[in-house]
């Protein structure tokens, strides 16, 4: 097998389909109960700051961005993350969380949020919110996580997480570079 080099691309609507295979590949029906799907559930997520992988023309991964208020912080809520199986391990999925985070905070986000693993998303700049974040479902507060603009919104993420009517997107990325 020949090294795999991706693609990285903004979400387009033709995307779409190939998008819900892959969250459906990687989560099952379960993740429609999920408490981030709550606050996914009330408004679209922002296409302008979603992005894809591809190799060879086909999409292997995508990241979603969601336009949210957590606290008094204007922010994005990151997810669902999701690679195929025969992609996983490559590093694919780091490369999306870091073009998602990057275009959102250049694009004007206070801070990224997510509910995830502490030991993959730290590397990766997200560290564990210190405040109480309300999700419209249950969630563990260990694993909410943030990667901030600036350190001084901990004390502001204290509060409802709720989408957010309006997008922040500024930046327009058409493709962006390999792992």
């Amino acid at each position: 097998m020949s090294a795999i080099k991706p693609v990285y691309l903004n979400e387009i609507l033709s995307h779409h389909p190939i998008i819900e295979a892959i969250n459906d590949e990687a989560f099952g029906p379960g993740r429609f109960v999920r408490a981030a799907e709550r606050v996914r559930e009330q408004g679209p997520h922002d296409a302008d700051l979603s992005f894809v992988a591809a190799v060879d023309d086909e999409i292997v991964g995508s990241v979603r961005m969601t336009a949210i208020t957590a606290g008094s912080v204007a922010g994005h809520l990151l997810g669902p993350l999701a690679v195929r199986p025969s992609f996983k391990n490559l590093g694919i999925g780091k490369q999306l969380v870091r073009i998602a985070v990057a275009a959102a905070l250049d694009a004007g986000s206070e801070g990224v949020i997510l509910v995830g693993d502490p030991p993959y998303y730290s590397p990766l700049g997200f560290e564990p919110v210190r405040a109480r974040l309300i999700f419209p479902g249950p969630v563990d507060p260990n694993r909410i996580l943030v990667a901030p603009k600036g350190g001084d919104i901990h004390d502001r993420l204290d509060g409802d997480i709720v989408w957010r009517g309006e997008s922040a997107t500024a930046v327009e990325v058409r493709e962006v570079g390999g792992i």
